[in-house]
């Protein structure tokens, strides 16, 4: 296969009693042992000297090294990543410390696929656990590289897929279960979830998995395409590709079907169903989220633009988070700005009736993540408040911005609850019309009780706000779908 070339000499790890030593000696800060764990994976993999099953041997005894750690500092990263409590600096270093590990894993476990190649039958019955591994590297690869929102790198996917291919060949069946999953994941722009979320639609893609599948074939019910023949990431079918060997259709298949019956129990119940196997602390409402993403992004008819977008090239100021939105609209945010709006200017790119695409400075961006609150105000125009709904990271100075707009017209008001005290909020007049009666209110994340109705003087008149259920939730906010109804005096 000539995936990686030979090499050669003596390695600490040589004997397995010395590599359990040395496994058992790591450090106990996790990082720290993560890092040496990513050196072990590279040395391993490379110097000569080892027979192809004992590479292989030391490779899954430092793959089962370092899981706890990965996982709880994987675990550490997202929930940072929520609350903000970690500064970027400690961010960067844990997700390059992750990424790095998975990195070298999967360079590894490619060197010891050409071992075991070249290693004759009595390396042979290390093959299918080694491409199985691999193809778990690859993937924890990728999805960390969608989750910080840096580009995805298409070597990876192409080394994936070649590795996949050759799995083909030798007839290996658990090759196709652990590839499904990674393309199934891409295919279901992670880019565009919460990094909590995309690690979510990550576990509950694993629970659907003996669903998915892939055909040489086109068919209506398989929507994705990829070539292993080409370094590339998957692609929707209404790209059609050009013909080739290495060409493979995929989709969710009957996972499809069950995830929509999973939904409507969520919904229905209110709570996670029992047959998933998350982890403990998965939010229903998050969940259910995460399930109409996939449903949207898996269904064989692809995702309709709703509106033309247009090149343009102008700037916008652009303020963040409730209290900047606050701010823009004349309330009170309890900042110390005395009347300043603390103000970042972005290129707009391009813009449709629903939104726009922007760029925007990454040393002015710490705050700037999927579900983020904005107003933006265009030269000459109102303020307008919407979400980021897409982030990537083009270089180390630019970010690429994808926004949903929420209202063009947002209304600054002052709201009373029957078991609360007031509480500032945007009511937010969508950009295209809804049923009349419908209204969104956008709310500091914790000021408003569920199940309350708002009242509000709107316009002279008394108007009464009854609540239908939370359309999004971010850091800071969250917006609440509610019947508005007009108060007899």
């Amino acid at each position: 296969m000539g995936l990686f070339g030979a090499g050669g000499p003596d390695h600490p790890m040589a004997e397995r009693k010395d590599a359990a030593r040395i496994l058992a000696e790591l450090p106990g800060q996790d990082l720290k042992a993560l890092e040496e764990l990513a050196h072990w994976h590279e040395s391993a993999g490379t110097v000569p000297g080892f027979k192809a099953e004992e590479r292989a041997q030391r490779l899954a005894m430092i793959d089962e090294a370092a899981q706890q750690r990965v996982r709880k500092l994987g675990r550490d990263y997202l929930a940072a990543t929520r609350a903000k409590t970690r500064s970027r600096v400690q961010e960067n270093l844990v997700w390059s410390r992750i990424h790095e590990y998975w990195r070298q894993a999967a360079q590894a476990q490619g060197h010891c696929i050409d071992a075991i190649l070249q290693g004759g039958k009595a390396a042979e019955k290390s093959l299918a656990p080694t491409v199985a591994a691999a193809l778990r590297a690859l993937a924890q690869q990728l999805k960390w590289q969608h989750l910080h929102y840096t580009p995805v790198d298409a070597a990876v996917w192409g080394l994936a897929n070649r590795i996949f291919a050759l799995a083909e060949a030798r007839g290996i069946a658990e090759a196709t279960p652990e590839f499904l999953k990674a393309a199934m994941f891409s295919a279901a722009s992670p880019e565009s979830l919460l990094a909590p979320d995309a690690e979510l639609a990550e576990r509950l893609i694993a629970e659907l998995s003996g669903g998915f599948v892939l055909s040489k074939t086109p068919a209506p019910e398989l929507p994705y395409w990829i070539d292993l023949g080409r370094a590339m990431a998957p692609a929707r079918s209404a790209q059609a590709p050009q013909p080739a060997a290495g060409v493979r259709y995929f989709g969710p298949g009957a996972a499809l079907g069950r995830l929509g019956q999973l939904l409507d129990a969520t919904q229905a119940k209110g709570q996670v169903p029992a047959e998933l196997k998350l982890g403990a602390g998965v939010d229903p409402d998050t969940l259910l989220g995460v399930m109409r993403h996939l449903a949207l992004y898996w269904a064989p008819t692809p995702r309709e633009r709703k509106h033309k977008r247009h090149n343009v090239k102008s700037n916008l100021k652009v303020t963040h988070g409730f209290d900047g939105v606050l701010e823009a609209l004349g309330g009170e945010s309890g900042s110390l700005n005395f009347g300043q709006i603390d103000s970042d200017s972005w290129e707009v790119e391009n813009v449709s009736a629903g939104g726009f695409g922007a760029r925007a400075l990454q040393a002015k961006s710490d705050w700037l993540k999927v579900g983020a609150l904005l107003a933006a105000q265009p030269d000459g125009a109102a303020w307008m408040v919407a979400t980021v709904r897409r982030v990537t990271k083009v270089s180390g100075q630019e970010i690429r911005v994808g926004v949903e707009t929420l209202s063009r017209a947002p209304k600054l008001s002052d709201f009373t609850m029957r078991n609360a005290g007031p509480a500032q909020g945007v009511i937010l007049p969508p950009p295209v019309p809804v049923p009349s009666g419908d209204a969104s209110i956008a709310l500091r994340a914790g000021a408003y009780i569920h199940g309350e109705n708002l009242e509000a003087k709107v316009d002279g008149q008394q108007h009464v706000f009854l609540p239908q259920g939370v359309a999004a939730r971010g850091d800071d906010y969250e917006i609440v779908r509610f019947k508005e109804m007009i108060k007899e005096s």
